[in-house]
């Protein structure tokens, strides 16, 4: 079973910070981005459990929100 996986909310420059079984996997810009963190620690073809809460957490907006946030941290 993957680990759980937490997306945190854009950042101003857009890249979200992507973290699973406790560890920082780096920041996504994309979906493209994320599925490629993923791959890396042999998580497999993420595409269809994106939005399986038992998978994923999504903070700061779903699989579809990439936008900067000016507000992000505050």
């Amino acid at each position: 079973m993957p680990p759980p996986v937490i997306v945190y909310p854009p950042d101003p420059e857009g890249g979200r910070r992507v973290r699973a079984d406790g560890q920082i996997l780096g920041r996504a810009f994309s979906i493209y981005d994320l599925m490629g963190l993923l791959e890396g620690i042999g998580f497999g073809p993420a595409a269809e459990a994106f939005e399986d809460p038992t998978v994923f957490e999504w903070r700061g907006g779903g699989p579809y929100t990439w936008e900067p946030q000016a507000d992000a941290g505050a």
